[in-house]
């Protein structure tokens, strides 16, 4: 079996922490199998600088969007990668923090930032990234639009989002809420408007988009998709 080494950092070594809760798992109607998976992808997290697995996912998407061997971080300090311009919408544990040292990284948090309605001109960035965010989206497919009309040409937009392979989406409008984020945390804009599933690249070529790829760091356990 191939090491896992996190894309972020280089690290090697990682923990796991128990993460999703019984409520969250009757909500969403897991089966053991996918709960476990699910809980794999939130709470496996490298030691050195806190990225789980769905992150190290993200990252190396964003590694063979932007044509990079090496890590995040030495990503970031090439001389070649100065000039990208990069949209991180809401951050992401390890990768933002990586980022923020290009000289024309922007982070954009909601309620500041719509996704719906990006306060962007067309083609502003080359790179556009969020983790975790789309389900949060009452119109996924606008804020996927959205997306694409601030990439300039040839510009990637890259993100995850929690996927239960073996059935398709769904809307939640009229079910009962359901929330990400722990008991406990102030949950309003954790509310989960869309659950996905195996159909989920359809809705970024409904987007617009004319191509999408998907990069796992295990399957069905933590993925991540490009879209051009």
């Amino acid at each position: 079996m191939t090491q896992l080494t996190c894309s972020v950092c280089g690290g090697d070594a990682f923990k796991d922490v128990p993460v999703i809760w019984p409520a969250l798992i009757a909500e969403w109607g897991l089966s053991k199998e996918e709960a476990a998976y699910i809980d794999r992808q939130q709470g496996r997290i490298c030691t050195a600088c806190g990225a789980n697995l769905r992150i190290v996912a993200l990252g190396r998407a964003v590694l063979a969007a932007c044509g990079h061997k090496g890590t995040l971080r030495e990503m970031v300090a090439d001389p070649a990668t100065q000039t990208l311009r990069v949209l991180d919408l809401n951050g992401v544990e390890g990768i933002s923090q990586a980022m923020q040292a290009l000289p024309f990284y922007r982070r954009a948090d909601y309620p500041e930032v719509d996704a719906q309605a990006l306060p962007y001109p067309g083609g502003s960035f080359d790179l556009v990234i969020h983790s975790d965010t789309l389900e949060h989206i009452p119109r996924p497919i606008v804020a996927l639009e959205q997306c694409r009309r601030v990439l300039a040409a040839g510009g990637r937009l890259c993100f995850t989002v929690p996927t239960v392979v073996q059935r398709l989406s769904r809307s939640r409008e009229g079910l009962p809420p359901s929330y990400h984020g722990a008991p406990g945390d102030d949950l309003h804009d954790f509310r989960v408007e869309t659950e996905f599933g195996a159909d989920v690249w359809t809705y970024v070529l409904r987007a617009g988009f004319e191509q999408v790829t998907i990069n796992h760091v295990e399957f069905p356990t933590a993925t991540a998709m490009t879209a051009w």
